[in-house]
C-alpha cells in the first residue's frame, strides 16, 4: 500500500476505498488532486466535520493536492445524509456569509499555499443550471433503484425525504464531475455518511468521461461510550471561539475518557505514532496524556498562545502548579448580591453552569455543586437553600465555581 495510504489506515482514518490498490499505484505514481466538501449550513464548523481534513493534512504533507470546497449551492438544499428530518433552508446571504467564515477556518487550518490548496464553491456551477438540461445530461446516468439502496436515503425513507433532498446525490456527483474537470481530481474523501454520494460521483465521471477515479471515506468517530465526536452536554464543540471559547475547547479534550485517548492522539494530532503510543504506554499518568493531546488539538485550532492561556486556566481549575484563572470562563456579578446571600441555586444557573433552576437545583441536591471559599480548595453544597455570602471571596473579590467534574467558573464581584 501507498505510504500515505499506509499512515492513514495506522492513524486510523481508513474505512471504505472504492479501489484501494488502483489508489495505491496513481498515488505512487506522483501528486493526486482530491477534494473534500463542507455546505455551509451554520456559521462555523464543529470538531466532528474535522476528522477529513485532519487527514487531508497527512495526504498534504505526502505531496498531495487538495480542493477544499464549499457547498453554496449544495447548501441551499441540504445533505440528507445522517439526517432524520429535512434541514432548515436557509436564505442565500446567510449561506454567502457562512461560506466566507468557514473559509476562514479552514484556511487557518490547511495553511494559505495555493500550490498545495485551492477553494472551489459550487455555487459557481450549480446556481445556474438549466434543470431540463440537467437531467438530461447528469439525471439520465442515475437508477432511482439503486439510489434508494445506499444508506442515507433508506434511513429517511422512514421518516420522509422530500424531493428537494432526493436531488442530492445527483448534485454532488455533479460537483465530482466539475472538479474533474476543471482541476483533474481523482479523488473525493469524506466521512462514511457519503460513501453513496461518492461512489455515484465516481460511476458518473466513469459514464461521461471514461476515466477511473476513486472515493475513499473516513470513520464516523463515536467517543468510547457512544457519543458523537465534539458533542457535550451544552452541544457541539465548535471552531469558533465566540461560540465555543479555547478554554472549553481545551478542557473537551482534557475530560475524555481513558479509553478514547491513543485514539484521539493518533487522529487528531500530528506526533508521531511512536509519541503517541509512549504517552499511552501501561504505567503513564493518563492525565498528562490528556493534558497534552487537549493542548495540541487546542494549537491546531486557535493558535499556541491560546492553548497556553487554556493550559494555564486548566491547572488552575484543577489546583496544579503553573495555573492561571484569567483563562477561565468567566462571570461577573455586583458585589451586593454576595452580601445579601446569593442563592446556591441563583449563582449557578447565573453563571450559567446550569440551564434552568430546576437543573441547578437538581445539580446541589445530588452534590455537584463545588464553590472554593477564601482562596481555599472547593467544597461542596448540597443545600438548596444556601447562601453563598462575602465571606466566600477571596482578596481579589473572586472565587470559583465547579458543577460536576468538569465544569469551571471563575465569578467576580464588582
Amino acid at each position: 500500500m501507498n505510504p500515505a495510504l499506509e499512515n492513514l489506515k495506522v492513524r486510523g482514518f481508513f474505512q471504505q476505498c472504492s479501489d484501494v490498490e488502483g489508489l495505491s499505484r496513481l498515488m505512487d505514481e506522483g501528486p493526486v488532486t482530491f477534494y473534500e466538501g463542507t455546505d455551509p449550513t451554520g456559521p462555523s464548523l464543529h470538531i466532528g466535520h474535522m476528522v477529513p481534513f485532519f487527514a487531508c493534512r497527512h495526504l498534504l504533507a505526502a505531496g498531495h493536492k487538495f480542493i477544499a470546497l464549499i457547498g453554496g449551492g449544495t447548501a441551499r438544499i441540504g445533505d440528507p445524509s445522517g439526517k432524520t428530518e429535512m434541514r432548515k433552508i436557509l436564505s442565500y446571504e446567510t449561506l454567502d456569509a457562512n461560506a466566507a467564515l468557514i473559509r476562514a477556518q479552514l484556511e487557518r487550518f490547511l495553511g494559505a499555499d495555493e500550490k498545495k490548496v485551492q477553494f472551489a464553491n459550487n455555487k459557481d456551477w450549480l446556481a445556474t443550471l438549466n434543470y431540463i438540461d440537467f437531467l438530461r445530461e447528469i439525471g439520465s446516468h442515475f437508477s432511482v433503484n439503486r439510489m434508494l439502496s445506499f444508506e442515507a436515503y433508506k434511513l429517511r425513507m422512514e421518516t420522509g425525504l422530500s424531493f428537494i433532498e432526493f436531488n442530492y446525490q445527483l448534485l454532488q456527483s455533479y460537483d465530482f464531475l466539475q472538479l474533474h474537470k476543471r482541476y483533474g481530481c481523482r479523488l473525493q474523501i469524506g466521512g462514511d455518511d457519503q460513501w453513496g454520494n461518492i461512489v455515484a460521483g465516481a460511476d458518473l465521471i466513469r459514464r461521461i468521461e471514461g476515466a477511473e477515479v476513486y472515493g475513499m471515506t473516513f470513520p464516523l468517530v463515536t467517543t468510547s461510550d457512544g457519543k458523537k465526536m465534539g458533542k457535550t452536554e451544552k452541544g457541539a464543540i465548535f471552531l469558533n471561539p465566540k461560540i465555543t471559547s479555547p478554554y472549553e475547547f481545551f478542557q473537551y479534550w482534557r475530560n475524555i475518557q481513558d479509553a478514547d485517548i491513543r485514539r484521539f492522539l493518533l487522529m487528531f494530532t500530528f506526533l508521531p505514532v511512536g509519541e503517541c503510543e509512549s504517552l499511552c504506554a501501561q504505567g503513564k499518568n493518563p492525565n498528562e496524556a490528556k493534558e497534552r493531546l487537549a493542548w495540541e488539538v487546542t494549537a491546531l485550532i486557535h493558535g499556541k498562545d491560546e492553548a497556553d492561556k487554556a493550559l494555564a486556566g486548566a491547572r488552575a481549575s484543577f489546583g496544579g502548579s503553573g495555573g492561571d484563572k484569567s483563562a477561565m470562563p468567566k462571570a461577573e456579578f455586583p458585589r451586593s448580591k454576595f452580601e445579601a446571600g446569593y442563592n446556591i441555586v441563583d449563582i449557578f444557573t447565573d453563571a450559567g453552569l446550569a440551564p434552568t433552576k430546576s437543573e441547578a437545583r437538581r445539580l446541589v441536591q445530588q452534590g455537584g455543586a463545588f464553590v472554593s471559599k477564601a482562596g481555599s480548595d472547593l467544597e461542596a453544597i448540597a443545600d438548596v437553600g444556601a447562601s453563598i455570602t462575602a465571606l466566600y471571596l477571596d482578596g481579589d473579590g473572586e472565587l470559583i465555581l465547579r458543577a460536576g467534574k468538569k465544569r469551571y467558573c471563575r465569578v467576580m464581584a464588582k
